[in-house]
């Protein structure tokens, strides 16, 4: 097994992290016959297209866009079915179609991106850099949702999410879930994917809260959540060549992974095999550090990206 280069972090001059920056301002914008909601961040240089996880939205990028508008104009997108992109009729929500709507936006922007994902949008941003090589110029993946099949409660939002599939009691925890207020699903969002929700600014915590009381209006909402649920599991059980691990020696790009020691929802020890499998795959493990590290290390993050577009810059990635 090869050994790993470490992922170099940039000393270049950064902005002031100010996590007082409300959301970038919102389009929509027409892609494959769906209207997809997309925060754009104004910048310097090429496009930056931003892909968030599982029951996230476009807003999970606000600070790490904010860093890098120096170097990039960044394109943060809600995916059909979260934020505020409704699903047209018959989406699948598949991690395959969901990349299609990823790769129908990079196809309107007329050149090669800098492509970012975490978590559920990690594993869409692998299958759009593998299929379409020619639409991006790095990839940087944030605690992307490889096949993790560990069997924990602990890795989810509320332990009776694990009951909702089951017949006969499904039907009653479903609706025990549902009666749960945007308060509780934030409090639960922060416990389960930050390694100390403490530290999460009051700004932030009401943007959340703000965002799922919006969800809660949403008639698509729930039904997106499942079937995306669904489906990324689906895929971690798929074999031969559908599977992630065989589609990550496909992607060409240069491309940074990075990692919280604190993962509940994705094994940091995955993060090894991940970066091996790809190319031109470089780790970087941060301390202290949960599942959404672009919301929770911005400037670390942006340090490490930035390392990497100056290594590729000089040949040296």
């Amino acid at each position: 097994m090869s050994t790993l280069i470490p992922a170099p972090l940039s000393q270049a001059e950064l902005p002031p992290l100010d996590t007082s920056q409300t959301p970038w301002p919102g389009e929509f914008r027409q892609v494959d016959g769906h209207q997809v909601h997309v925060r754009v961040t104004p910048g310097d240089g090429p496009a930056a297209v931003y892909v968030h996880g599982l029951g996230g939205s476009a807003t999970n990028w606000t600070d790490l866009a904010a860093q890098l508008r120096g170097h990039v104009r960044g394109h943060s997108l809600d995916l059909p079915g979260f934020g505020r992109s409704e699903p047209v009729p018959g989406y699948d929500f598949s991690l395959a179609t969901h990349a299609r709507t990823v790769i129908g936006y990079l196809e309107t922007l007329g050149e090669p991106v800098h492509l970012f994902g975490n978590s559920m949008g990690g594993a869409i941003s692998v299958i759009t850099a593998a299929t379409r090589p020619d639409l991006v110029k790095t990839l940087t993946l944030v605690s992307p949702a490889v096949p993790d099949l560990r069997p924990r409660l602990d890795r989810m939002s509320d332990p009776r999410m694990a009951l909702a599939v089951l017949p006969v009691v499904g039907a009653k925890v479903r609706r025990e879930l549902a009666k749960l207020t945007a308060h509780d699903r934030t409090r639960q969002m922060l416990q389960l994917c930050f390694a100390d929700p403490s530290l999460v600014p009051d700004n932030r915590i009401e943007e959340s809260i703000r965002e799922n009381e919006e969800r809660a209006r949403q008639k698509w909402a729930g039904t997106a959540l499942n079937r995306s649920t669904v489906g990324l599991m689906s895929n971690w059980l798929t074999p031969g060549p559908r599977s992630l691990w065989r589609i990550l020696p496909l992607v060409k790009a240069p491309t940074l992974v990075l990692w919280g020691d604190k993962d509940r929802l994705v094994s940091v020890q995955k993060g090894p095999r991940t970066a091996r499998l790809l190319p031109r795959g470089r780790l970087l493990v941060l301390p202290n550090t949960g599942h959404v590290a672009q919301m929770e290390r911005p400037a670390t993050v942006a340090r490490a990206v930035l390392g990497m577009w100056e290594a590729v810059d000089g040949h040296a990635w």
